[in-house]
Protein backbone atom coordinates (compact mmCIF):
# COMPACT_ATOMS: atom_id res chain seq x y z
CA UNK A 1 0.00 0.00 0.00
CA UNK A 2 2.79 2.40 0.86
CA UNK A 3 4.98 1.49 -2.40
CA UNK A 4 1.28 2.13 -4.24
CA UNK A 5 0.79 5.88 -2.65
CA UNK A 6 4.19 6.78 -3.80
CA UNK A 7 3.47 5.54 -7.06
CA UNK A 8 0.53 7.85 -7.13
CA UNK A 9 2.75 10.69 -5.94
CA UNK A 10 5.82 10.69 -8.29
CA UNK A 11 3.19 10.37 -11.38
CA UNK A 12 1.09 13.26 -10.12
CA UNK A 13 4.40 15.47 -10.07
CA UNK A 14 3.79 18.74 -12.48
CA UNK A 15 6.42 18.54 -15.46
CA UNK A 16 7.72 21.85 -14.38
CA UNK A 17 7.97 20.82 -10.47
CA UNK A 18 10.23 17.84 -11.82
CA UNK A 19 12.41 21.02 -13.48
CA UNK A 20 12.45 22.95 -10.68
CA UNK A 21 13.57 20.00 -8.57
CA UNK A 22 16.49 19.45 -11.29
CA UNK A 23 17.32 23.19 -11.50
CA UNK A 24 17.87 23.08 -7.63
CA UNK A 25 19.99 20.45 -8.13
CA UNK A 26 22.26 21.90 -10.30
CA UNK A 27 25.81 23.00 -9.46
CA UNK A 28 26.46 26.96 -11.13
CA UNK A 29 28.25 25.80 -13.46
CA UNK A 30 25.45 23.58 -14.78
CA UNK A 31 22.84 26.12 -13.98
CA UNK A 32 24.84 29.08 -16.13
CA UNK A 33 24.93 26.33 -19.43
CA UNK A 34 21.37 25.56 -19.23
CA UNK A 35 20.52 29.51 -18.51
CA UNK A 36 22.71 30.11 -22.03
CA UNK A 37 21.18 27.62 -23.74
CA UNK A 38 18.01 28.97 -22.79
CA UNK A 39 19.11 32.50 -23.84
CA UNK A 40 19.96 31.08 -27.57
CA UNK A 41 16.92 29.17 -28.09
CA UNK A 42 14.09 31.43 -26.28
CA UNK A 43 13.47 34.35 -28.32
CA UNK A 44 11.66 35.89 -25.24
CA UNK A 45 14.67 35.74 -23.10
CA UNK A 46 17.08 38.37 -22.96
CA UNK A 47 20.44 38.75 -20.75
CA UNK A 48 20.96 42.14 -18.49
CA UNK A 49 24.32 43.37 -18.22
CA UNK A 50 23.60 45.51 -15.48
CA UNK A 51 20.88 46.09 -12.75
CA UNK A 52 17.97 47.91 -13.74
CA UNK A 53 15.36 48.76 -11.43
CA UNK A 54 11.84 47.32 -12.95
CA UNK A 55 8.71 49.86 -12.63
CA UNK A 56 5.70 47.22 -13.38
CA UNK A 57 2.85 49.73 -11.59
CA UNK A 58 2.91 52.30 -13.54
CA UNK A 59 1.01 51.32 -17.41
CA UNK A 60 -0.08 53.83 -20.03
CA UNK A 61 -3.46 53.54 -20.99
CA UNK A 62 -2.31 52.16 -24.25
CA UNK A 63 -0.74 49.19 -22.27
CA UNK A 64 -4.28 49.03 -20.07
CA UNK A 65 -6.12 48.58 -23.75
CA UNK A 66 -3.93 46.54 -24.78
CA UNK A 67 -4.32 44.13 -21.92
CA UNK A 68 -7.85 43.84 -21.78
CA UNK A 69 -8.46 43.41 -25.44
CA UNK A 70 -5.72 40.33 -24.42
CA UNK A 71 -7.53 39.29 -21.40
CA UNK A 72 -10.49 38.29 -23.92
CA UNK A 73 -8.71 35.65 -25.40
CA UNK A 74 -8.56 34.26 -22.10
CA UNK A 75 -4.74 35.22 -21.62
CA UNK A 76 -4.13 36.73 -18.39
CA UNK A 77 -0.81 38.83 -19.63
CA UNK A 78 -0.69 40.46 -16.37
CA UNK A 79 0.74 37.34 -14.42
CA UNK A 80 2.36 37.12 -17.42
CA UNK A 81 4.36 40.14 -16.87
CA UNK A 82 4.11 40.71 -12.87
CA UNK A 83 7.75 39.25 -12.78
CA UNK A 84 9.23 40.46 -16.09
CA UNK A 85 12.27 42.13 -13.79
CA UNK A 86 15.46 40.19 -14.17
CA UNK A 87 15.69 37.93 -11.85
CA UNK A 88 18.92 39.41 -10.01
CA UNK A 89 17.88 40.37 -6.35
CA UNK A 90 19.88 42.78 -5.17
CA UNK A 91 22.58 42.65 -2.33
CA UNK A 92 24.48 44.35 0.12
CA UNK A 93 27.32 43.07 -1.36
CA UNK A 94 28.74 44.37 -4.82
CA UNK A 95 31.26 42.31 -6.10
CA UNK A 96 33.70 44.05 -8.90
CA UNK A 97 35.85 41.21 -10.00
CA UNK A 98 36.04 40.35 -13.94
CA UNK A 99 34.38 37.68 -15.43
CA UNK A 100 36.89 34.89 -16.20
CA UNK A 101 36.66 33.26 -19.37
CA UNK A 102 36.84 29.53 -18.43
CA UNK A 103 38.01 27.61 -21.47
CA UNK A 104 37.29 23.98 -21.32
CA UNK A 105 40.65 21.86 -21.78
CA UNK A 106 40.57 19.09 -23.87
CA UNK A 107 42.91 16.12 -22.78
CA UNK A 108 44.23 13.37 -24.77
CA UNK A 109 42.64 10.19 -24.16
CA UNK A 110 44.46 7.03 -23.46
CA UNK A 111 42.59 5.39 -26.16
CA UNK A 112 43.87 8.01 -28.99
CA UNK A 113 47.54 7.74 -27.17
CA UNK A 114 47.81 4.38 -27.36
CA UNK A 115 46.47 3.84 -31.18
CA UNK A 116 49.14 6.76 -31.84
CA UNK A 117 51.76 4.58 -30.65
CA UNK A 118 50.40 1.28 -32.14
CA UNK A 119 50.12 3.03 -35.79
CA UNK A 120 53.92 3.71 -35.13
CA UNK A 121 54.98 0.68 -34.56
CA UNK A 122 54.71 -0.23 -38.13
CA UNK A 123 52.76 -3.73 -37.83
CA UNK A 124 51.02 -5.66 -40.43
CA UNK A 125 47.30 -4.58 -40.97
CA UNK A 126 46.26 -7.74 -39.59
CA UNK A 127 48.41 -7.19 -36.29
CA UNK A 128 47.45 -4.08 -35.85
CA UNK A 129 43.58 -4.96 -36.04
CA UNK A 130 44.47 -7.16 -33.43
CA UNK A 131 46.43 -4.47 -31.57
CA UNK A 132 43.32 -2.00 -32.06
CA UNK A 133 40.78 -4.50 -30.52
CA UNK A 134 43.00 -5.03 -27.76
CA UNK A 135 43.42 -1.46 -26.57
CA UNK A 136 39.90 -1.30 -26.85
CA UNK A 137 39.34 -3.43 -23.77
CA UNK A 138 42.13 -1.14 -21.98
CA UNK A 139 40.19 0.32 -18.91
CA UNK A 140 40.20 3.49 -18.05
CA UNK A 141 43.05 2.70 -15.04
CA UNK A 142 45.12 1.14 -18.01
CA UNK A 143 44.23 -2.55 -17.33
CA UNK A 144 42.96 -5.13 -19.71
CA UNK A 145 39.58 -6.22 -18.98
CA UNK A 146 39.13 -9.54 -20.95
CA UNK A 147 41.83 -12.38 -21.25
CA UNK A 148 43.67 -13.03 -24.53
CA UNK A 149 41.66 -16.34 -25.07
CA UNK A 150 38.43 -14.16 -25.35
CA UNK A 151 40.68 -11.80 -27.62
CA UNK A 152 41.36 -14.99 -29.77
CA UNK A 153 38.10 -16.31 -30.16
CA UNK A 154 36.45 -13.17 -30.84
CA UNK A 155 38.57 -12.38 -33.67
CA UNK A 156 39.26 -15.89 -34.79
CA UNK A 157 43.23 -15.97 -34.43
CA UNK A 158 45.16 -17.92 -31.98
CA UNK A 159 46.26 -16.80 -28.57
CA UNK A 160 49.93 -16.83 -28.94
CA UNK A 161 49.02 -13.85 -31.87
CA UNK A 162 47.35 -12.02 -29.27
CA UNK A 163 49.63 -12.33 -26.52
CA UNK A 164 52.53 -11.31 -28.90
CA UNK A 165 50.63 -7.75 -29.68
CA UNK A 166 49.81 -7.65 -26.13
CA UNK A 167 52.69 -8.16 -24.91
CA UNK A 168 54.35 -5.73 -27.40
CA UNK A 169 51.28 -2.92 -26.09
CA UNK A 170 52.84 -3.62 -22.21
CA UNK A 171 56.14 -1.31 -23.54
CA UNK A 172 54.00 1.45 -24.40
CA UNK A 173 53.60 4.42 -22.51
CA UNK A 174 52.20 4.69 -19.44
CA UNK A 175 54.40 2.33 -18.28
CA UNK A 176 52.45 -0.86 -16.63
CA UNK A 177 49.20 -0.48 -18.99
CA UNK A 178 48.13 -3.13 -21.00
CA UNK A 179 48.62 -5.56 -17.84
CA UNK A 180 45.32 -8.04 -16.74
CA UNK A 181 46.03 -7.20 -13.28
CA UNK A 182 48.25 -5.08 -10.43
CA UNK A 183 50.77 -7.58 -10.04
CA UNK A 184 51.02 -7.98 -13.39
CA UNK A 185 51.41 -4.02 -14.26
CA UNK A 186 53.73 -3.54 -11.10
CA UNK A 187 56.27 -6.52 -12.30
CA UNK A 188 56.42 -4.48 -15.66
CA UNK A 189 56.98 -1.36 -14.10
CA UNK A 190 59.98 -2.88 -12.06
CA UNK A 191 61.08 -4.61 -15.53
CA UNK A 192 61.35 -1.14 -16.91
CA UNK A 193 63.19 0.61 -14.43
CA UNK A 194 65.31 -2.07 -14.69
CA UNK A 195 64.99 -3.98 -11.11
CA UNK A 196 63.98 -7.45 -12.95
CA UNK A 197 66.43 -8.66 -10.64
CA UNK A 198 65.42 -7.13 -7.57
CA UNK A 199 63.90 -7.88 -4.14
CA UNK A 200 60.98 -5.54 -4.79
CA UNK A 201 60.53 -7.49 -7.76
CA UNK A 202 60.48 -11.35 -5.86
CA UNK A 203 57.94 -9.68 -3.23
CA UNK A 204 55.48 -8.43 -6.29
CA UNK A 205 55.84 -11.85 -8.17
CA UNK A 206 55.55 -14.39 -5.54
CA UNK A 207 54.22 -12.69 -2.04
CA UNK A 208 51.73 -9.62 -3.45
CA UNK A 209 48.94 -11.68 -2.34
CA UNK A 210 50.73 -11.94 1.18
CA UNK A 211 51.23 -8.42 1.93
CA UNK A 212 48.22 -7.74 3.78
CA UNK A 213 48.50 -10.71 6.08
CA UNK A 214 52.66 -10.65 6.64
CA UNK A 215 54.49 -8.31 8.55
CA UNK A 216 57.68 -6.27 7.25
CA UNK A 217 59.17 -9.16 9.83
CA UNK A 218 57.40 -11.98 8.76
CA UNK A 219 57.89 -11.37 5.17
CA UNK A 220 62.43 -10.97 6.23
CA UNK A 221 62.18 -14.33 7.43
CA UNK A 222 60.22 -16.39 4.27
CA UNK A 223 62.46 -14.37 1.82
CA UNK A 224 66.02 -14.54 4.09
CA UNK A 225 66.89 -11.15 3.94
CA UNK A 226 66.74 -8.74 7.06
CA UNK A 227 63.81 -6.26 7.67
CA UNK A 228 65.70 -3.20 6.71
CA UNK A 229 65.86 -4.95 2.99
CA UNK A 230 62.15 -5.88 2.81
CA UNK A 231 61.44 -2.05 4.52
CA UNK A 232 63.52 -0.57 1.53
CA UNK A 233 61.78 -2.98 -1.58
CA UNK A 234 58.28 -1.95 0.15
CA UNK A 235 58.89 1.60 0.10
CA UNK A 236 60.09 1.39 -3.46
CA UNK A 237 57.09 -0.82 -4.45
CA UNK A 238 55.09 1.79 -3.23
CA UNK A 239 56.63 4.15 -5.22
CA UNK A 240 55.10 2.41 -8.20
CA UNK A 241 51.85 3.61 -9.93
CA UNK A 242 49.01 0.83 -9.07
CA UNK A 243 46.66 2.33 -11.93
CA UNK A 244 49.34 3.44 -14.62
CA UNK A 245 46.66 5.13 -16.88
CA UNK A 246 45.50 7.14 -13.88
CA UNK A 247 46.70 11.10 -13.81
CA UNK A 248 47.90 12.01 -17.43
CA UNK A 249 44.90 10.05 -19.49
CA UNK A 250 41.85 10.97 -17.35
CA UNK A 251 38.80 13.73 -18.66
CA UNK A 252 39.71 17.45 -17.09
CA UNK A 253 38.79 18.41 -13.75
CA UNK A 254 35.35 20.33 -13.28
CA UNK A 255 36.28 23.42 -11.48
CA UNK A 256 35.24 23.71 -8.39
CA UNK A 257 32.84 27.34 -8.71
CA UNK A 258 31.30 27.54 -5.50
CA UNK A 259 27.26 28.22 -5.61
CA UNK A 260 27.56 30.69 -1.80
CA UNK A 261 29.73 32.75 -0.50
CA UNK A 262 30.14 33.04 2.97
CA UNK A 263 32.15 36.29 4.75
CA UNK A 264 31.79 37.84 8.27
CA UNK A 265 30.47 40.93 8.82
CA UNK A 266 31.42 42.33 12.26
CA UNK A 267 30.29 39.64 14.71
CA UNK A 268 27.89 37.92 12.04
CA UNK A 269 28.20 36.18 9.05
CA UNK A 270 26.39 37.03 5.85
CA UNK A 271 25.67 34.14 2.90
CA UNK A 272 25.76 35.62 -0.41
CA UNK A 273 24.47 33.82 -4.03
CA UNK A 274 27.60 33.92 -5.88
CA UNK A 275 26.06 34.41 -9.35
CA UNK A 276 28.74 36.95 -10.89
CA UNK A 277 28.87 34.75 -14.28
CA UNK A 278 25.23 33.52 -14.01
CA UNK A 279 23.21 35.81 -16.77
CA UNK A 280 20.70 37.94 -15.29
CA UNK A 281 17.82 37.48 -17.61
CA UNK A 282 14.18 39.59 -18.13
CA UNK A 283 11.71 39.32 -21.40
CA UNK A 284 13.10 40.69 -24.23
CA UNK A 285 11.62 43.77 -24.38
CA UNK A 286 10.76 43.94 -28.21
CA UNK A 287 8.41 41.11 -27.82
CA UNK A 288 6.93 42.54 -24.62
CA UNK A 289 5.87 45.89 -26.25
CA UNK A 290 4.33 43.78 -29.54
CA UNK A 291 2.76 41.52 -26.70
CA UNK A 292 0.95 43.84 -25.12
CA UNK A 293 0.12 46.06 -27.48
CA UNK A 294 -1.66 43.07 -29.59
CA UNK A 295 0.24 43.79 -32.32
CA UNK A 296 0.62 40.17 -33.54
CA UNK A 297 -0.27 37.94 -36.11
CA UNK A 298 -3.19 34.97 -34.54
CA UNK A 299 -2.72 31.63 -34.92
CA UNK A 300 1.01 29.68 -34.61
CA UNK A 301 2.91 33.28 -34.23
CA UNK A 302 1.16 33.63 -30.93
CA UNK A 303 0.78 30.20 -29.88
CA UNK A 304 4.60 30.06 -30.40
CA UNK A 305 4.83 33.28 -28.06
CA UNK A 306 2.76 32.29 -25.30
CA UNK A 307 4.69 29.06 -24.96
CA UNK A 308 8.19 30.71 -24.75
CA UNK A 309 6.74 33.50 -22.60
CA UNK A 310 5.43 30.34 -19.97
CA UNK A 311 8.68 29.13 -20.36
CA UNK A 312 10.83 32.37 -19.87
CA UNK A 313 8.63 33.19 -16.60
CA UNK A 314 9.02 29.92 -15.02
CA UNK A 315 13.16 29.77 -15.68
CA UNK A 316 12.97 33.46 -13.95
CA UNK A 317 10.83 32.12 -10.91
CA UNK A 318 12.92 28.59 -10.69
CA UNK A 319 16.08 30.40 -10.78
CA UNK A 320 14.82 33.26 -7.83
CA UNK A 321 13.45 29.98 -5.74
CA UNK A 322 16.69 27.99 -6.02
CA UNK A 323 18.72 31.35 -4.59
CA UNK A 324 16.28 31.38 -1.79
CA UNK A 325 16.26 28.01 -0.90
CA UNK A 326 19.92 27.32 -1.27
CA UNK A 327 20.76 31.17 1.39
CA UNK A 328 17.98 30.06 3.75
CA UNK A 329 19.44 26.48 4.16
CA UNK A 330 22.97 27.99 4.26
CA UNK A 331 21.67 30.27 6.65
CA UNK A 332 20.73 27.88 9.17
CA UNK A 333 24.03 25.56 8.84
CA UNK A 334 25.90 29.03 9.83
CA UNK A 335 23.95 29.41 12.69
CA UNK A 336 24.42 25.78 13.69
CA UNK A 337 28.12 25.94 13.09
CA UNK A 338 29.14 29.15 14.28
CA UNK A 339 32.14 27.87 15.72
CA UNK A 340 33.56 26.10 12.96
CA UNK A 341 33.41 29.52 10.59
CA UNK A 342 34.89 31.38 13.54
CA UNK A 343 37.46 28.60 14.55
CA UNK A 344 37.99 25.67 12.11
CA UNK A 345 37.12 22.00 11.24
CA UNK A 346 38.08 21.42 15.11
CA UNK A 347 34.93 22.85 15.78
CA UNK A 348 32.69 21.67 13.60
CA UNK A 349 29.70 19.71 15.46
CA UNK A 350 27.62 16.92 14.71
CA UNK A 351 24.47 17.82 12.30
CA UNK A 352 21.71 15.92 10.36
CA UNK A 353 19.79 16.85 7.05
CA UNK A 354 16.71 15.88 9.24
CA UNK A 355 17.62 18.46 11.54
CA UNK A 356 18.05 21.29 9.07
CA UNK A 357 15.22 20.31 7.08
CA UNK A 358 13.23 20.57 10.64
CA UNK A 359 14.45 23.88 11.29
CA UNK A 360 13.60 25.62 7.45
CA UNK A 361 10.80 23.98 7.55
CA UNK A 362 11.43 21.79 4.31
CA UNK A 363 11.69 17.96 3.01
CA UNK A 364 14.92 16.39 3.59
CA UNK A 365 15.40 15.39 0.17
CA UNK A 366 15.14 18.93 -0.68
CA UNK A 367 18.31 19.55 1.78
CA UNK A 368 20.12 16.70 0.10
CA UNK A 369 20.01 18.46 -3.15
CA UNK A 370 20.95 21.40 -2.00
CA UNK A 371 24.06 20.55 -0.21
CA UNK A 372 25.41 17.65 -3.02
CA UNK A 373 27.51 18.22 -5.20
CA UNK A 374 27.65 22.44 -4.77
CA UNK A 375 29.95 24.51 -2.77
CA UNK A 376 30.47 27.47 -0.35
CA UNK A 377 33.26 29.38 0.03
CA UNK A 378 33.87 30.38 3.33
CA UNK A 379 36.87 31.89 6.17
CA UNK A 380 37.77 28.11 6.45
CA UNK A 381 37.97 27.32 2.76
CA UNK A 382 35.59 26.21 -0.21
CA UNK A 383 33.91 23.06 1.16
CA UNK A 384 30.91 21.05 -0.24
CA UNK A 385 28.18 22.15 1.44
CA UNK A 386 27.49 18.63 2.81
CA UNK A 387 30.82 18.85 4.35
CA UNK A 388 29.04 20.46 7.10
CA UNK A 389 26.64 17.20 7.51
CA UNK A 390 27.74 14.36 9.99
CA UNK A 391 27.01 12.18 12.36
CA UNK A 392 28.46 12.60 16.17
CA UNK A 393 30.62 10.73 18.40
CA UNK A 394 29.39 10.93 22.52
CA UNK A 395 32.37 11.94 25.26
CA UNK A 396 32.62 10.93 28.50
CA UNK A 397 31.19 14.27 29.45
CA UNK A 398 28.09 14.13 27.51
CA UNK A 399 29.20 16.42 24.85
CA UNK A 400 29.13 15.46 21.22
CA UNK A 401 32.19 15.70 18.62
CA UNK A 402 31.77 15.02 15.00
CA UNK A 403 33.29 11.90 13.22
CA UNK A 404 35.69 14.34 10.87
CA UNK A 405 37.12 15.34 14.57
CA UNK A 406 37.94 12.17 15.64
CA UNK A 407 39.34 10.90 12.44
CA UNK A 408 41.49 13.86 12.48
CA UNK A 409 42.51 12.85 16.21
CA UNK A 410 43.65 9.92 15.12
CA UNK A 411 45.54 11.06 12.17
CA UNK A 412 47.57 12.83 15.16
CA UNK A 413 48.27 10.67 16.76
CA UNK A 414 49.84 8.40 14.23
CA UNK A 415 51.56 10.76 12.38
CA UNK A 416 53.32 11.64 16.05
CA UNK A 417 53.82 7.84 16.50
CA UNK A 418 57.21 6.04 17.29
CA UNK A 419 58.61 4.62 14.27
CA UNK A 420 60.00 1.94 15.62
CA UNK A 421 56.90 1.02 17.54
CA UNK A 422 53.63 1.84 15.72
CA UNK A 423 50.44 2.44 17.81
CA UNK A 424 48.07 -0.49 17.58
CA UNK A 425 44.52 -0.26 17.75
CA UNK A 426 44.33 -1.15 21.29
CA UNK A 427 46.97 1.90 21.59
CA UNK A 428 44.74 4.50 19.18
CA UNK A 429 41.43 2.63 21.27
CA UNK A 430 43.30 3.76 25.05
CA UNK A 431 44.64 7.32 23.89
CA UNK A 432 40.75 8.05 22.55
CA UNK A 433 39.81 6.93 25.81
CA UNK A 434 42.20 9.39 27.76
CA UNK A 435 40.67 12.57 25.53
CA UNK A 436 37.12 10.92 26.60
CA UNK A 437 35.82 9.42 23.62
CA UNK A 438 34.33 5.98 24.27
CA UNK A 439 34.76 3.57 21.12
CA UNK A 440 34.49 0.13 20.42
CA UNK A 441 38.32 -0.95 19.24
CA UNK A 442 36.79 -2.20 16.23
CA UNK A 443 35.09 1.41 15.56
CA UNK A 444 38.87 2.18 15.34
CA UNK A 445 40.00 -0.10 12.93
CA UNK A 446 36.92 1.31 10.71
CA UNK A 447 37.95 4.64 11.04
CA UNK A 448 41.68 3.94 10.35
CA UNK A 449 40.67 1.67 7.50
CA UNK A 450 38.70 4.67 6.08
CA UNK A 451 41.89 6.97 6.29
CA UNK A 452 43.36 4.66 4.03
CA UNK A 453 46.24 3.85 6.79
CA UNK A 454 47.85 0.74 6.98
CA UNK A 455 48.12 -1.54 10.60
CA UNK A 456 50.87 -0.79 12.66
CA UNK A 457 52.87 -3.90 11.13
CA UNK A 458 53.21 -2.13 8.09
CA UNK A 459 53.63 1.10 9.59
CA UNK A 460 57.17 0.06 11.84
CA UNK A 461 60.33 1.36 10.46
CA UNK A 462 63.48 0.60 11.56
CA UNK A 463 64.89 4.16 11.93
CA UNK A 464 69.16 4.83 12.57
CA UNK A 465 69.21 8.34 14.95
CA UNK A 466 67.94 7.97 18.21
CA UNK A 467 65.40 10.26 18.13
CA UNK A 468 62.77 8.32 15.91
CA UNK A 469 61.41 11.03 14.20
CA UNK A 470 57.19 11.01 13.61
CA UNK A 471 56.82 10.04 10.52
CA UNK A 472 55.67 12.46 7.90
CA UNK A 473 52.67 11.03 6.18
CA UNK A 474 51.07 7.75 7.35
CA UNK A 475 51.95 4.03 5.19
CA UNK A 476 49.68 3.81 2.76
CA UNK A 477 50.60 0.63 0.27
CA UNK A 478 49.65 0.44 -3.25
CA UNK A 479 45.98 -0.14 -3.86
CA UNK A 480 43.57 -0.81 -6.75
CA UNK A 481 40.40 1.13 -5.55
CA UNK A 482 38.94 3.25 -8.39
CA UNK A 483 39.87 6.84 -8.46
Amino acid sequence: MKFGMQTILRQTLAPQLIQSLKLLQMPILKLEQLIRLELSTNPLLEEVELLEEQDDQSTSAEETKAETDLQQEKIDWDDYFRDEGNFYVKQEKENDEEKLERTPITEETLYGHLLDQLHLSRLSPEDTGIGEYIIGNIDQNGFLVCSVEEIASAIGVTAEKVTQILTLIQTFDPTGVGARDLRESLMIQLKEKGFEDSLAYRIVKDHLTDLEKKSFTQLSKTLGVNFEEVQAAMDFIKLLNPRPAIGSFTPAASPVVPDLIVEQVGEEFAVFHNDKNVPHLRVNQTYRELLKKGNLQTGETKSYLVEKLEKARWLMNAINQRRNTMIKVMEKIVEEQKEFFEHGASHLKPLTMESIAEKVDMNVATISRVSNGKYVQTPQGVFEIKYFFNSGVATDSGEELSKRHVKQLITDFIKKEDLASPLSDQQIFALLKEHGLTLARRTVSKYREELKIMPARFRKRVVKNESNPPAEEPVILPSTDSA
